[in-house]
């Protein structure tokens, strides 16, 4: 075919829309290193400015998908339900979420990635089970969502490229908050990843990508758009992140409250979440007529122990210590614990989320570079939250840490990031809207 990147570059720059073989050549080109980054940052700059129409941000969505590998799931029996969040403090929903659906009959083949950022990714939590692995073969990840209904492993280097190298450029060239170029850049994983319905979590608040409602809706709407497009079931939720979900953030900690979660005693917020995304899963896989009926099936499963059996099978088939599901005291614990208590009294009128984050980054429980090793055993939780009332000394927050240099400055940041006032706030719901 015989582009010029050139001609794209301008075209875009005045208005102009891009065909289907031309986005899919570019990709092709840039993914292969045979349009340099100097040209690539200009029409990303330019689509930053002029933007994409639906059909050429699902022919870029479809091109990045095609990129590398895609994983063929049809050798797993039933319909095949992925669900993905865009992320937040505290957010530990897989770990309760996919052994909950697989145990009433739902197959979780699930890719995740590691964590960048104030906190680890589900890959990085899971490895609070001593020996979890996370590094397995294709045919090894296939065969254990055949046997026992669940499996999670990393992404393969393999799996769209075209996404990590763009998203790299990206983000030096100040281009990543663009909506078609976000939403392309989750869907084209999720479609390479093979489901056949997926479940969407679009987080909003101040701890979110998405700071206001209106853009988390414009993310939801574009993103199950593209998948519905790809020939998917689709469904978002779109949740609210302007405090830390649940009470656990860090990644031991985080694991320990999704164990809780699964025998029904986990923080209303998160168990709510959980029950919803669940629900609406268990229904794209046929396994209920209704979300009503869903719930109640997954309830049933919660009380009599089948979800956390699921997830000891799940910890021991990927070479975990199942045993740390019932004794926690052999997942990885920190040395020292402090107290940020409150210095007035009146109500918690708001927590800024992406602070706490901060904090917990601080003790060692995220990583900023992607060499950075991250403490599994660090991190905070919450004592208290919005709308909850509060004396002078009263505990807002307990820190879990091993090193004192990195104590104080999480702890001030801590503290600076719950607002106390003298009159109760409005509680947001968890779920804000749904699309």
């Amino acid at each position: 075919m015989g582009f010029r990147m050139y001609d794209l570059i301008e075209k875009k720059r005045d208005g102009g829309v891009l065909t289907g073989p031309e986005i899919k050549w570019m990709t092709e080109e840039y993914t292969a290193g045979r349009i340099p980054d100097y040209q690539m940052s200009a029409m990303t700059m330019a689509i930053f400015f002029r933007g994409l129409n639906k059909e050429e941000t699902l022919n870029l969505t479809m091109a990045m998908t095609t990129s590398g590998d895609t994983v063929d799931l049809s050798g797993i029996d039933g319909i095949k339900v992925d669900k993905h969040s865009t992320g937040g403090v505290g957010d530990k929903t897989s770990i309760a979420l996919a052994p909950l659906v697989a145990s009433v009959g739902v197959k979780v083949a699930k890719m995740s990635g590691r964590g960048l950022g104030h906190t680890g990714g589900t890959i990085d939590k899971l490895e609070s089970f001593p020996g979890f692995n996370t590094s397995i073969s294709m045919d090894a990840f296939l065969k254990q969502v055949n046997d026992i209904g669940i499996a999670i492993m990393g992404q393969t280097k393999d799996l769209v490229p075209a996404d990590k190298k763009l998203y790299a450029l990206r983000d030096v060239t100040a281009t990543v908050d663009q909506l078609s170029l976000i939403a392309s850049s989750i869907m084209s994983k999720k479609l390479a990843s093979g489901a056949d319905a997926i479940v969407l979590d679009v987080k909003c608040g101040s701890g979110a990508f998405m700071k206001d409602f209106a853009s988390a809706k414009a993310l939801a709407l574009e993103m199950t758009e593209l998948g519905r497009g790809a020939g998917r079931k689709v469904t978002a939720f779109i949740s609210d992140m302007d405090e830390p979900l649940g009470l656990a953030v860090g990644n031991a900690l985080e694991v320990k409250e999704a164990i809780d979660t699964l025998r029904g005693k986990g923080p209303e917020d998160f168990s709510e979440l959980v029950m919803q995304l669940a629900s609406a899963m268990v229904c794209f896989a046929g396994k209920a007529g209704s979300e009503e009926e869903a719930r109640e099936l997954l309830d049933r499963s919660i009380k009599e122990g089948r979800a956390i059996d699921k997830l000891k099978e799940f910890v021991k088939a990927q070479g975990g210590d199942e045993r740390a599901v019932d004794d926690m005291s052999l997942l990885p614990a920190a040395k020292y614990e402090c107290e940020v208590e409150a210095d007035t009294d009146g109500f918690v009128s708001g927590i800024e989320c992406a602070e706490v984050g901060n904090a917990s980054l601080l003790l060692g429980g995220g990583r900023l570079t992607k060499e950075d090793e991250i403490d599994l055993s660090t991190g905070i939780i919450m004592k208290k939250k919005k709308g909850m009332s509060v004396k002078a000394g009263e505990t807002l927050a307990v820190m879990y840490y091993n090193s004192e240099e990195k104590m104080e400055a999480a702890k001030a940041r801590l503290k600076a990031a719950f607002k106390i006032s003298g009159s109760k706030p409005e509680k947001n719901d968890i779920i804000l809207g749904r699309i």
